[in-house]
């Protein structure tokens, strides 16, 4: 045999291939697995790692991650700011020091900062004579100042068509807060508007983000990364950064379908989809619709009421059921969806909709997804195998840091055997695909892989619902195999051996070897990243540096230890 390109020797593999599930050595020739076994059989190498007992693993899928939003140098971050007055001083300081700035953009604020009440425009009142312009962790809602509704004529009773304004029940008045952001910013008039009104949405600062959330990714070991949700207007900008090589992984990219659209945006989804080029670097679809909301405002779909607001139940994204209607057009059309459902009801509405569009039309392994699956109710778990659906699901949002407060409570007790059912799902025989959902949670994969083992706060305390945790070797497991199967790739991705592409991580230690003590892999790394036999990021020490800095988290500056106030 000739020569190959690369051989990464005397490290622990985990192929996650059933014939050879663990080898040696893996050899790399061009973009494509060449060996996988020993190392004293492994062929000669033009470049040699010496892996020194590392863990090698396929590269991570991260099958929700929102490149788009990652932070902004030009507004404030709230991550940990838990009260009114740390909210305050860290708004207040921040216009104080940018005085070019027109607009005083906040991001990542949690629900419970003003306690048993949603935050208002007077609890920002006295900061700044400019606009503030707040979003949610979550980005499912906006906090505006007084000064923001005016410059945006919501003061003066107009609407705006990137969210629902609240009003005072007895005045009138608007309080402050947007609720349905997300969903309507990423509509054609939401989205222009946006751009026009805030500075913080320009297609610039955007594509900043995407620039710097796509280098956190490669560095942190992630491979492919799917982006859940592009309108088609800021599909440019995922072409610009594959032409100016930004792409360093792999990207697919969701293209967002908003509430009301009708057939003929249906058919230019097809168009889009079958117009585009292609590159081994960027795909294009499926389709990211809503079925409901988000639990902490009340405002996903429950079957029962919520615990804390009696007589309250959510409400569906789209009017009545049709929401069944849409998935099953998409579903004639060809195309895979990718569904955002939180509640039980939501989660059901889902899957009653891709069982609806099976049968309707007939087909068979189109591979619907439904996203979060955060409170399912056990009728509905054997569905996912059942119906062939993957449920794409986030570790970290379990983490009682998160829940504890708001949504446990919106839950109420009796229904917490219900919350991010991991093992559960697995068990039954469903694709289960991790995630970070970037920047809601953290993006490095080792984070989720220790909330999927532990389901506890990143200092290890406080475990919540631990009959769902799942192992390392079954955490890493999801991230990769059935993140590939979840995207039609498991021909291509997800396993190590000879003819796959050669997407793989050499990581800083032998993760498989925390299982007994799972805090361990918060110490833990990605050393090399490699996607199609490219180093797209090194640390140095097992190979000379490829020019990628260490992955930096801004939500941890660069940290495990500091985790996030949100609770979602």
């Amino acid at each position: 045999m000739a020569a190959i390109d690369t051989l990464i020797t005397g490290a622990r593999v985990r192929t996650f291939d059933p014939a050879q599930p663990w080898a040696e050595a893996v050899g790399i020739d061009a973009d494509r697995i060449a060996y996988v076994g020993s190392a004293a059989e492994a062929p000669a190498a033009r470049h040699t790692i010496e892996a020194d007992g590392r863990l090698v693993t396929p590269g991570v899928i991260d099958s929700h991650n929102h490149l788009l939003l990652g932070f902004d140098a030009d507004a404030v971050s709230l991550e940990g700011a838990h009260d009114l007055g740390e909210v305050r001083r860290r708004i207040g300081e921040f216009a104080t020091s940018r005085p070019d700035l027109d607009w005083i953009c906040a991001e990542n604020a949690v629900y419970s900062i003003v306690e048993n009440r949603r935050p208002n425009a007077d609890d920002l009142a006295g900061l700044t004579g400019r606009p503030i312009f707040v979003t949610t962790y979550d980005q499912h809602s906006v906090w505006l100042s007084r000064a923001a509704l005016q410059a945006l004529g919501i003061l003066s009773g107009g609407d705006i068509a990137w969210g629902r304004p609240e009003r005072d029940e007895r005045t009138g008045e608007p309080t402050g807060w947007v609720t349905d952001f997300y969903t309507s910013a990423m509509t054609e008039a939401g989205l222009t508007q946006l751009q026009r009104d805030i500075p913080m949405y320009s297609p610039d600062r955007r594509y900043r983000k995407l620039q710097s959330s796509m280098r956190m990714a490669t560095a942190l070991g992630i491979t492919t990364v799917v982006e859940p949700q592009v309108p088609l207007a800021e599909l440019p900008l995922f072409e610009r950064a594959l032409a100016e090589g930004v792409l360093t992984s792999r990207v697919i990219a969701a293209l967002f379908h908003p509430v009301g659209a009708d057939g003929d945006f249906r058919r230019r989804l097809r168009e889009t989809i079958d117009g585009f080029a292609g590159d081994p670097l960027l795909q294009v679809g499926p389709v990211k619709l809503y079925a409901d909301d988000v639990i902490e405002p009340h405002t996903a779909l429950m079957l029962e009421d919520y615990a804390n607001r009696p007589g309250r139940r959510g409400r569906p994204s789209y009017p009545g059921r049709e929401l069944v209607d849409v998935i099953t057009e998409l579903d004639r059309l060809g195309l895979q969806t990718h569904t955002h459902a939180t509640g039980d009801a939501g989660i059901r509405l889902a899957l009653d909709a891709i069982e609806n569009a099976q049968r309707v039309n007939g087909t068979v392994d189109r591979r619907h997804g439904v996203v979060h699956v955060e409170c399912l109710h056990p009728d509905d778990l054997p569905r996912f195998r059942a119906l062939g659906v993957t449920a794409a699901m986030q570790p970290r949002h379990c983490s009682p840091d998160l829940v504890a407060g708001t949504w446990m409570e919106n839950i109420g007790e009796e229904r917490w055997d219900r919350a991010w059912r991991f093992r559960s799902l697995l068990d039954s025989g469903a694709t289960v695909a991790f995630s970070s959902d970037w920047q809601v949670g953290e993006m490095d994969p080792l984070v989720g892989v220790f909330s999927a083992a532990t389901r506890a706060t990143l200092h290890g305390t406080d475990a919540w619902t631990p009959a769902e945790r799942v192992g390392i070797d079954r955490a890493l497991e999801a991230y990769t195999v059935h993140g590939a199967r979840a995207w039609h790739a498991e021909d291509s991705l997800g396993t190590l051996r000879p003819g796959m592409l050669a997407d793989l991580v050499v990581w800083s230690g032998d993760l498989s070897s925390h299982e007994r003590d799972p805090q361990r892999l918060l110490t833990e790394h990605a050393e090399v990243t490699m996607v199609g036999g490219r180093i797209a990021h090194a640390r140095g020490a097992v190979t000379d540096a490829a020019g990628a800095a260490p992955a930096t988290d801004p939500a941890t500056s660069g940290s495990h230890d500091d985790p996030h106030g949100h609770e979602h």
